[in-house]
């Protein structure tokens, strides 16, 4: 595993501990162009009464200002949570090149668990994918957040 996939997965990682302290779900996201980083998104649904704003979203979002331009050409997105299917569709439609995720989703992933968006071929866009980086510290993030939500509601 590349050190710099590491690197760049500790600071998603830093946003997705944010989330969980703001109550939403741990995932972190961040866009990254030749070398800098030029989006951040924290799981923000909740805060901001929004479905859409999940953090790849959010990262996207932010990124796109920096630019100024809605494609990410030549960008990699890391996120500590493999993307859902409405995710995944916002990054190809950005163009991203690469998506660098931590753990993988068995209820909603849409990058090879429930379903393989991005290797879709009859889609015109296809975003390279690498799963699995940092991916214990990342799922264990989850499990967590998880664990206490159900501590916190039991009697």
């Amino acid at each position: 595993m590349p050190k710099q996939d590491q690197l760049f997965m500790q600071v998603a990682i830093e946003l997705a501990k944010q989330a969980s302290e703001n109550g939403e779900v741990p995932v972190g996201a961040i866009i990254v162009k030749d070398g800098e980083i030029i989006g951040r998104g924290s799981n923000s649904p909740i805060g901001l009464h929004d479905p859409s704003a999940h953090a790849e979203i959010l990262a996207m979002r932010d990124a796109a200002k920096h630019i100024g331009n809605y494609r990410l050409v030549d960008c990699t997105l890391y996120v500590t949570l493999e993307p859902c299917a409405m995710c995944s569709g916002a990054i190809q439609h950005a163009r991203i090149a690469n998506l660098v995720y931590g753990a993988s989703d068995p209820k909603t992933g849409a990058c090879g668990s429930v379903v393989d968006l991005m290797a879709e071929e009859k889609l015109n866009h296809h975003t390279s994918v690498r799963g699995g980086v940092l991916a214990e510290e990342t799922a264990t993030l989850l499990s967590d957040f998880f664990k206490q939500r159900r501590l916190d509601k039991s009697p």
